[in-house]
């Protein structure tokens, strides 16, 4: 049992509130001085650096500053206006602008954290002058930031490929389907809440064809991003990472000529808020890797999946049984850090079922977003509970109906392989 003592060690850590990349460096360190003296310190430090060293990973701070760099250029806007223009007359019009503008950014910044900000800054205060509710608000601007990493380039989508050893590509093309079936979703469930509640639309009348058509042409340079990085992957002008030097290229070039809004002095901004989104992203990934060695010496992933084989030998119950755990942990770890520990411990199960692994990493990808909705450690609930002030008790009462949708979501993803697949076979 004492092989299964830095697993203890890693979830008191994290009870105790220590950051995840310390407590999963701390955890396998223990293995590997007091446990296991068979392997030279130098070796595992070796493993420190070498994990850090993936030409992949790249793609990482790349689209982190995409993020930065599309917020100080003006495209979140742009991206607001022709959203209000398209949906802003119907009920509950800025909620469900909301979510058409998390939608919409998920293809170019692909973080659930940043477009939970950014809304929080811009749509939020504008949606509470409309009179809705502060804590409703505060619950859509969350559930519909889930949307974002689903969709290309999420960051958890390369970090998965990364782990499971898929194609990167068909990670991205496979997240456009669960991605708008989880705004429709929200949609549906936030003009049922609105008109119970007699919310008013952002537009007192439908934008004509003439103004959306021009808010369309504004927000062109915007909505082809995310075309051009996956048309560009598909013909093989660039790999993943290299899309990702692109992205940052585009959206500079877009928040300079075109919506003039982006300068010199926004450049010391952009490299801060990249160093720090990345350098917390990679410390997890180095943790999770030098744990992921110590679990492989010990065969433990290799145990779980026979453990979880010998409960059933249908995929769709597994599926659920994962679903479930997945559930459970995204309530308390953060939710990268709980795909990077749990994939290499799930994957070989689902794989020895037939479980395709694309839809697979779907799966747990909408599942831990979820999880960022929930308390009691959701990332974008405390991230938009900080920014608006507003009390969790509060913010769980409105955002249940919210994630009730989510939940039937993933449901539907879980028992429909063929759906969640049906782009990467069409291409």
């Amino acid at each position: 049992m004492e092989s299964y003592l830095p697993i203890v060690i890693l979830f008191v850590l994290f009870l105790m509130n220590i950051p995840i990349a310390f407590s999963l460096i701390a955890s396998a360190m223990v293995y590997f001085l007091f446990l296991n003296n068979s392997i030279p310190v130098t070796l595992v430090m070796q493993r420190f650096i070498s994990s850090a060293e993936s030409f992949p990973l790249l793609a990482i701070p790349f689209f982190i500053m995409v993020g930065s760099v599309m917020n100080y250029a003006g495209i979140s806007r742009s991206l607001l206006a022709f959203a209000d223009a398209m949906i802003g007359h119907r009920t509950g019009g800025l909620a469900q602008v909301n979510v058409a503008l998390s939608t919409l950014m998920g293809g170019i910044s692909g973080s659930a954290n940043a477009d939970a900000a950014m809304q929080s800054k811009i749509l939020a205060p504008e949606m509470t002058k409309r009179g809705y509710d502060l804590p409703f608000t505060a619950a859509v601007t969350a559930a519909s930031s889930s949307i974002s990493p689903v969709i290309p380039p999420g960051i958890n989508l390369i970090i998965f490929a990364l782990l499971a050893n898929v194609s990167v590509h068909q990670m991205f093309i496979a997240g456009y389907v669960p991605a708008f079936l989880m705004a429709i979703s929200l949609m549906v469930t936030i003009a049922f809440i609105a008109r119970k509640r007699h919310y008013k639309p952002s537009r007192s009348e439908a934008a004509t064809a003439k103004e959306r058509w021009q808010y369309f042409l504004a927000a062109i340079p915007a909505l082809l991003i995310p075309f051009g990085i996956i048309l560009g992957m598909r013909f093989g002008l660039f790999t993943p990472t290299e899309a990702g030097a692109i992205a940052v290229l585009l959206c500079t070039l877009i928040g300079v000529f075109i919506y003039r809004q982006l300068g010199i002095r926004h450049l010391p901004l952009i490299l801060r808020e990249t160093v720090q989104g990345t350098s917390s992203v990679m410390f997890i990934i180095i943790g999770a890797m030098v744990f992921g060695y110590y679990m492989t010496l010990e065969q433990i992933p290799h145990n779980v999946a026979a453990a979880l084989i010998e409960l059933t030998d249908n995929k769709y119950v597994l599926l659920l049984l994962i679903n479930m755990l997945l559930l459970v942990v995204g309530m308390f770890i953060e939710g990268g850090a709980a795909m990077i520990i749990l994939t290499p411990l799930l994957l070989p199960a689902v794989l020895n079922l037939g479980v395709n692994p694309v839809h697979f990493g779907i799966i747990v990808i909408v599942n831990i977003m979820i999880g960022g909705v929930t308390p009691p450690f959701g990332s974008m609930m405390f991230t938009v509970c900080a920014i608006l002030k507003v009390k969790m008790v509060d913010f769980v009462t409105e955002v249940l109906p919210l994630l009730l949708a989510l939940f039937s979501v993933l449901m539907l993803l879980t028992f429909s392989e063929s759906l969640v697949m049906l782009l990467p076979n069409m291409l």
